[in-house]
C-alpha cells in the first residue's frame, strides 16, 4: 500500500504536515486511516517496541530499515523516517539512504551526532565538526535515485553549543543541498521563531511534550516559518501508559472486566489487521474447493 502521494508536491504547494509518530503496524495503521498527511518513523519508539532498549545507536541498519520497509508497505501515507547518523560512515550513509528510499521512505532524517547518537531529548549529546557534518548531507543528497525523496538535515547541536550554532549548521546544510532542516531541541517560543527568521528552506519542527522543547500550537509554527511538525512520542507514550492501567486492573482484579482503559474489540483488531480481506480470499478461493 505504499504511498501514491508524495510529500514533496505538500510542501510544495504549502500545505503544513502533522505526522505522528508511529513505531509499528498497530499505530501505524490507525494513523494511516486518520488522514495526516505523512506518518513519522520515530527511532526512539522502533529501538523501544522493537528491540525494548533506549535509542542510544543500539538499533542497527538493518533493524531500522526493516522496520520501514514494513510500514511504507502496509500504509497509504508518506513516510517520513529517522535515519540516525545514517550508521556509520560516508558510504554508510550512502547505502541507507537508497535502502531507505527502495523501501518507500519518502522523507530521511540524517543527523549530526557523533556515533553512538542518542534521543535528542537527552542529556550528553556530542556532534560531529560542522565540516564532517555538511559532508554526511551532501553525501545524502548525492545518494538518492528519485528527486521526490527528501533529504531531511537534523542537528543536536544546540543543546551542547548554544542556537547561534545550530542555526549556522541549519543554513549550512540548506546550502548544501538538504530539502527540510531540523534543529533539534529549540528551548523557546522564541527560538523556534529565530530558526524560522534565520534558515531559508523547508523546517521541521520536533515536538515532544515533557522533553526539551516547548509543545508550540501548529499555527504559531506555520507563523514563524515551519513546514512540518513530527510527534514521536504521540502515539508511544499514551500507549504505554494504557497498557500499563489495564494490566494493572487485570491483576488486581483478576479479569478485564470493567477496565477503565478504553479497548478495541476483537471486530475492531480484525478489521484493523486486515482479516476481512482474508476472509473474502477464503470465500472466493477455499470454500468452493472445500463444498
Amino acid at each position: 500500500m505504499t504511498s501514491t502521494t508524495r510529500l514533496k508536491d505538500l510542501l510544495t504547494r504549502g500545505e503544513f504536515v502533522l505526522a505522528p509518530g508511529v513505531f509499528e503496524m498497530f499505530s501505524a495503521r490507525i494513523a494511516d486511516r486518520m488522514g495526516f498527511k505523512a506518518l513519522y518513523m520515530t527511532g526512539y519508539g522502533i529501538s523501544g517496541s522493537h528491540l525494548g532498549r533506549p535509542d542510544a545507536g543500539l538499533a542497527t541498519y538493518t533493524d531500522m530499515v526493516g522496520r520501514a520497509r514494513t510500514i511504507a508497505e502496509g500504509t497509504s501515507t508518506p513516510l517520513i523516517a529517522d535515519a540516525d547518523t545514517g550508521f556509520g560512515g560516508l558510504l554508510n550513509v550512502r547505502e541507507t539512504v537508497r535502502g531507505y528510499e527502495a523501501a518507500g521512505v519518502q522523507a530521511i532524517q540524517i543527523e549530526d551526532q557523533e556515533m553512538p547518537k542518542k534521543c535528542g531529548h537527552t542529556p550528553n549529546r556530542r556532534v560531529v565538526p560542522m565540516v564532517d557534518a555538511v559532508r554526511r548531507i551532501e553525501v545524502a543528497v548525492h545518494a538518492r535515485r528519485h528527486d521526490d525523496t527528501l533529504i531531511i538535515a537534523r542537528t543536536d547541536s544546540r543543546t551542547a553549543l548554544g542556537l547561534d550554532e545550530a542555526i549556522r549548521r541549519g543554513q549550512a546544510f540548506a546550502a548544501a543541498g538538504a530539502d527540510i532542516v531540523f534543529i533539534e531541541a529549540p528551548e523557546s517560543g522564541d527560538e523556534f521563531r529565530r530558526v524560522g527568521d534565520s534558515i531559508d528552506a523547508w523546517l521541521l519542527a520536533n515536538m515532544v511534550p515533557t522533553g526539551k522543547s516547548p509543545e508550540i500550537p501548529r499555527q504559531d509554527l506555520q507563523a514563524w516559518g515551519f513546514d512540518i511538525a513530527i510527534y514521536p512520542s504521540a502515539g508511544m507514550g499514551v500507549v504505554c501508559a494504557a497498557l500499563e492501567r489495564n494490566f494493572a486492573w487485570l491483576k488486581e482484579h483478576g479479569s478485564t472486566a470493567g477496565s477503565p482503559v478504553p479497548a478495541f474489540t476483537m471486530a475492531q483488531l480484525h478489521e484493523l489487521v486486515g482479516f476481512p480481506e482474508v476472509w473474502e480470499f477464503e470465500k472466493r478461493y477455499v470454500e468452493p474447493a472445500n463444498a
